[in-house]
C-alpha cells in the first residue's frame, strides 16, 4: 500500500506546470494533449525506472546477502555498482556506441569481477562483516579514483556521467525501461525459482550439502542472477546507492518478527517491495524539500545514500560489541635488531632526500642539479625562481601530508587492532572533504584560509559524530569502523549534491581537490600541517607504549593499568588533527594511511618506536612519489596524487587481504 500512495504521489510531482487532476485523466485517455505528452514522455518513465531500480536493487542485495552470509553484503559493500559504473564510462572514454543491450553486458562484466575480487579478498578464516567491509569499500574506491581519471582526463566524452554516476531515475522516453524492464523481471523470477536453494544455503554449507544441494552452484547463481540485475539497474539510472542494503537489511528485520517470512519465496518479494519503497520515498522526499526541478539537478542516489549511511550507523549501534580477530595481525613475534631498525630508518630518510630533490627536478619543465643549487643559494634566474617559487611548495605540501596521513593511519590500525584500517574509516577525511567543497563551491572566491577553515570544521564534525555514537560500545572496533564508513558515505553523498548543484567550473575543481592535489599551494599554507606534525609526532612517541599494548589485545593493557576506553579516544583525537590538517592542506589522498604503516611494520616489527618514524618517512615518500608522476606523466597536463596513490595503493591492499586469507 504504501508504495502504491508513493506512486501516485510521485506521479505528480516534476517541473512541468501541470495539476494532478490532468494528470491522472490522461490514465485513462481524457487528459488534455500536454498533460498526456508530459505523462508519457517523462513521469512515468520516471516512476518505471524508479519501480524495476528497487526491485533489481532489493533482490540482488538479499541474494548477495545469503551467498556471503552477511547482512551487510550488497551491490554497494561488494562494489558491483562501482565496478558496472567503471566499465560503462571507460567505454564511453573510447568513443565506443553500443546497444543498450550490449552496454548493460559491459556493465555486468565490470560488476561481476569486482564482486567476485571481493569475495575472494573478504574470505578466510577470519571472514567478518567489517573484512568484508574493508575489502568492498577499498575496491570501491581503487574504481572510484581509476573512474575519476577518466573523467578529468576525458570531459568532453564523458559529459553528464558524473552526475549519472551518482543515481538518477530521471528518464527521457520510455527506452531505457522498456528495454532492461524484462530483463529485471527475468532475474527477479529465476531468484524465486531457485528459493528453496537459497533457504538451505543459509543454513551453512555442510547443511545444504546434506540435504542435497550444491553448494557452489547455488552460490554461483545467487551472484550472477544478483551482478545481472544490478547490472540492469546501473544502465536503468546509474549506481543508485545503499538501496541493495538497506531494503533486504530492512525485509529480514521484519521477517524475524513474522513467522515464515525467513523464507525466501517471501523474502524476495518484500524486499522488491521495499526496494520499491525507498527508491520512490528518497525521490519524493528529494522532490518534496527542494522542489521540482531538484529532481532533475540533484540525483535520487544522493538521497538514497544518506538514507543508507544513516541505516549502517543504526545497525552498527545494535551489533554486539567487539573487536575482532584482525588485531592479530598487528602483533609480530619476529624479533628485529635495534640496528637494523636505525638502518632502514636511515635509508628511508636518504631516500626521501633524494625523491624531494627529484621532485624539485621534475616537471613541466625538466631542471638540472646546478639550477637547484643556484636557487637555494640566492644565484638562480628568473624562470628557475618562478619554477621553483611554484614547485617547492607542491613538494613540500606532498612529503608533509604523507607524513601525517601515514601516522594517522599507524594510529588508527594500532587502536582499531585492524591492518586493514586507515584514517578514512573515522569519517573523518569524508567530513573535512564536505567541509572544504561547501566553501569551494558556494563562495568560488574563497581563499585558501577558507576553504582549510572549512575541512577542519568538517572534519571536527565527523569526528565527534563517530566518536559520540562509538563511546556507547567504549569505541569497540566494529561499531568504531562501521559508524566511520557510514558518515563517510553520507559526506560523500553530500559532496556529490554540492558538485552536481554548482557550475561546471567550481564542480570540476571540487571534483580536482577531492582527489587530493597539491596543485597552487603556498608555503605559509603548510604551516598549519607542520605544526600539526611538530606537536603530533612527539605526543606519539611518548604514547608508543600504549599503542603498543592496544594493538595486543583488551586484557593485557587493562591489567597494566591503561583506561582502554581513554586512551582509544585520545590517539584517535590526534589522528583526527592529522588527518583533518592533511585533506585541508591537499585533499583527499587514500590509501597512504593503509600502505605505509604496513610497509613500516613488516620491515621494523610490530613496535611502534620505530613504526611511527619509519611510516613518516614512507607516507612521504610515497605522496612525494605520486605528485611527481601527477605533474610529468602527462604534462602538461595534470593528474592529482590522490589518484595515483590509488593505483598503487589498491594492488598493495588486494595483496595484503589475498595474504591474509589464511
Amino acid at each position: 500500500m504504501l508504495a502504491v500512495v508513493l506512486g501516485a504521489v510521485h506521479i505528480t510531482q516534476g517541473s512541468a506546470d501541470v495539476s494532478p487532476l490532468d494528470l491522472f485523466a490522461s490514465l485513462t485517455g481524457a487528459g488534455n494533449d500536454q498533460a498526456t505528452a508530459i505523462l508519457v514522455a517523462s513521469r512515468l518513465p520516471r516512476l518505471m525506472a524508479g519501480v524495476i531500480v528497487g526491485v533489481a536493487l532489493g533482490v540482488a542485495g538479499v541474494l548477495l546477502q545469503t551467498v556471503a552470509r552477511n547482512i551487510l553484503a550488497s551491490p554497494d559493500t561488494l562494489a558491483v555498482n562501482a565496478g558496472a559504473y567503471f566499465a560503462v564510462v571507460a567505454f564511453s572514454v573510447f568513443g565506443l556506441s553500443l546497444p543498450l543491450l550490449a552496454s548493460g553486458a559491459v556493465a555486468f562484466v565490470g560488476g561481476l569481477a569486482a564482486a567476485a575480487l571481493v569475495l575472494a579478498l573478504s574470505a578466510g578464516r577470519e571472514t567478518g562483516t567489517v573484512r568484508l567491509i574493508l575489502a568492498g569499500s577499498a575496491i570501491a574506491l581503487a574504481l572510484g579514483s581509476a573512474t575519476t581519471v577518466l573523467l578529468l582526463l576525458f570531459p568532453e566524452r564523458t559529459i553528464g556521467l558524473y552526475a549519472w554516476g551518482q543515481g538518477t531515475i530521471g528518464q527521457n522516453g520510455s527506452t531505457v525501461v522498456s528495454t532492461f524492464g524484462p530483463v529485471i523481471v527475468v532475474g527477479a523470477v529465476l531468484a524465486l525459482l531457485f528459493a528453496r536453494r537459497f533457504d538451505l544455503l543459509a543454513l551453512g554449507d555442510d547443511t545444504a550439502s546434506v540435504l542435497g544441494v550444491n553448494v557452489r552452484r547455488a552460490q554461483l547463481i545467487g551472484v550472477l542472477v544478483a551482478i545481472v540485475l544490478s547490472a540492469a539497474a546501473v544502465n536503468v539510472a546509474g549506481p543508485i546507492g545503499f538501496v541493495g542494503l538497506a531494503a533486504p537489511a530492512i525485509a529480514r528485520l521484519i521477517a524475524a518478527k513474522v513467522p515464515g517470512m525467513q523464507r525466501h519465496i517471501l523474502l524476495i518479494p518484500a524486499a522488491a517491495i521495499l526496494g520499491v519503497i525507498v527508491v520512490l520515498g528518497a525521490d519524493v522526499l528529494l522532490r518534496l524539500v527542494f522542489g521540482g526541478a531538484a529532481g532533475v539537478e540533484v540525483p535520487t542516489g544522493v538521497v538514497t545514500t544518506i538514507f543508507g549511511a544513516v541505516f549502517l550507523v543504526a545497525l552498527a549501534l545494535r551489533m554486539r560489541a567487539s573487536s575482532e580477530a584482525a588485531g592479530r595481525g598487528l602483533v609480530s613475534s619476529r624479533t628485529v635488531s635495534t640496528r637494523r631498525r636505525i638502518t632502514l630508518s636511515g635509508i628511508a630518510a636518504v631516500l626521501l632526500v633524494v625523491v624531494v630533490v627529484a621532485s624539485l627536478l621534475l616537471g613541466d619543465t625538466k631542471l638540472l642539479g646546478g639550477d637547484l643549487v643556484n636557487w637555494v643559494t640566492g644565484q638562480s634566474g628568473p624562470i628557475v625562481d618562478f619554477v621553483l617559487g611554484t614547485r617547492a611548495p607542491r613538494v613540500f605540501a606532498a612529503a608533509l601530508a604523507g607524513a601525517a596521513f601515514a601516522l594517522a593511519g599507524a594510529v588508527v590500525q594500532a587502536v582499531s587492532r585492524n591492518p586493514l584500517a586507515e584514517p578514512a574509516i573515522l569519517g573523518v577525511t569524508g567530513g573535512a572533504g564536505l567541509g572544504a567543497v561547501f566553501v569551494i563551491t558556494l563562495w568560488p572566491v574563497a581563499s585558501f584560509v577558507a576553504v582549510t577553515g572549512g575541512g577542519l570544521i568538517g572534519a571536527v564534525g565527523a569526528a565527534v559524530i563517530v566518536f559520540g555514537l562509538a563511546a556507547r560500545g567504549g569505541f569497540a572496533n566494529n561499531r568504531l569502523i562501521l559508524i566511520g564508513l557510514g558518515v563517510s558515505a553520507a559526506a560523500a553523498a553530500g559532496v556529490s549534491m554540492l558538485i552536481i548543484a554548482t557550475d561546471p567550473y567550481n564542480g570540476a575543481k571540487a571534483l580536482t581537490w577531492l582527489s587530493g592535489s597539491t596543485y597552487g599551494r603556498t608555503l605559509p599554507q603548510l604551516v598549519p600541517l607542520a605544526i600539526a606534525l611538530v606537536f603530533a609526532l612527539p605526543v606519539l612517541l611518548s604514547a608508543r607504549r600504549e599503542l603498543d599494548l592496544l594493538a595486543f589485545d583488551d586484557d593485557t593493557p587493562r591489567v597494566l593499568g591503561i583506561r582502554i576506553a581513554p586512551a582509544r579516544l585520545g590517539l584517535l583525537a590526534v589522528s583526527v588533527v592529522l588527518t583533518a590538517a592533511a585533506v585541508a592542506a591537499v585533499g583527499s589522498i587514500g590509501f597512504v594511511g593503509l600502505v605505509a604503516p604496513h610497509a613500516a611494520r613488516a620491515l621494523v616489527g610490530a613496535r611502534h618506536s620505530a613504526v611511527l618514524p619509519l611510516s613518516a618517512l614512507l607516507g612521504a615518500i610515497l605522496v612525494c612519489v605520486a605528485d611527481t608522476l601527477g605533474r610529468t606523466a602527462i604534462a602538461p597536463a595534470q593528474l592529482p596524487a590522490g589518484l595515483l596513490t590509488a593505483v598503487v595503493g589498491a594492488p598493495y591492499f588486494v595483496w595484503l587481504l589475498w595474504r591474509s586469507r589464511r
